[in-house]
C-alpha cells in the first residue's frame, strides 16, 4: 500500500492572507444566517487523502446584536480548518453547511471553497448530501441555495488594515 502523500505547510503570509479571508467570510456567513441557532459543519479532503472535520454551534441576535459561541474550542477549530481550506494548498476540496434551528424542520445551505473563497453549494447535491442513511437517524433538514458572499480581495484586507 503507497503512503499518503506528506502535507507540506504553506507560508506564513499564505497562513495570514487565508486568516484574514477566513475572519470576513465566518462574519459574512454568519450575518447572511440571521438571528437564530446555527451549527456549522466543515468538512475537509486533505492533500494527503484524509478527510477532517470541523463543527461549532452559535446563537445569532440583531436586536440587541449579539453572537454566542457556545464552545470556544469548537469554534477555534473549524476556524482553524477554514483557514487551511480557504489557503487551499493542503486541503482538496471543502463543504461548509450551515443549519439554523427552525419549526418545523432545521434549514440547511452550504458553501464550497473554490479559489481561496466560500461559494453557494448547489441545492440539489445538498439535499442529496443531507438525505439521511437508511436505519441512521431521520432528521429532515430544508435545503436552500447558500447567499453567494461579496468576496474580498486579500490586497482589500491589506488596505483596510494596513
Amino acid at each position: 500500500m503507497p503512503a499518503r502523500p506528506e502535507l507540506i505547510r504553506p507560508d506564513d503570509a499564505a497562513i495570514a492572507a487565508a486568516m484574514s479571508r477566513t475572519l470576513t467570510a465566518l462574519a459574512l456567513v454568519i450575518l447572511a444566517l440571521g438571528d437564530g441557532e446555527h451549527a456549522l459543519n466543515l468538512v475537509a479532503e486533505r492533500t494527503d487523502d484524509t478527510f477532517v472535520r470541523g463543527q461549532a454551534d452559535l446563537s445569532t441576535g440583531t436586536d440587541p446584536v449579539r453572537l454566542t459561541v457556545l464552545d470556544e474550542t469548537d469554534y477555534a477549530a473549524l476556524r482553524t480548518l477554514m483557514v487551511f481550506a480557504l489557503e487551499g494548498s493542503t486541503v482538496r476540496s471543502a463543504v461548509l453547511v450551515a443549519t439554523t434551528a427552525a419549526e418545523p424542520h432545521p434549514r440547511a445551505c452550504a458553501w464550497t471553497v473554490r479559489g481561496g473563497w466560500l461559494h453557494p453549494m448547489d441545492t440539489a447535491e445538498l439535499q442529496q448530501a443531507l438525505t439521511p442513511c437508511p436505519g441512521g437517524p431521520a432528521v429532515r433538514r430544508e435545503a436552500y441555495r447558500a447567499p453567494a458572499l461579496p468576496q474580498i480581495t486579500d490586497t482589500e484586507e491589506e488596505t483596510r488594515h494596513g
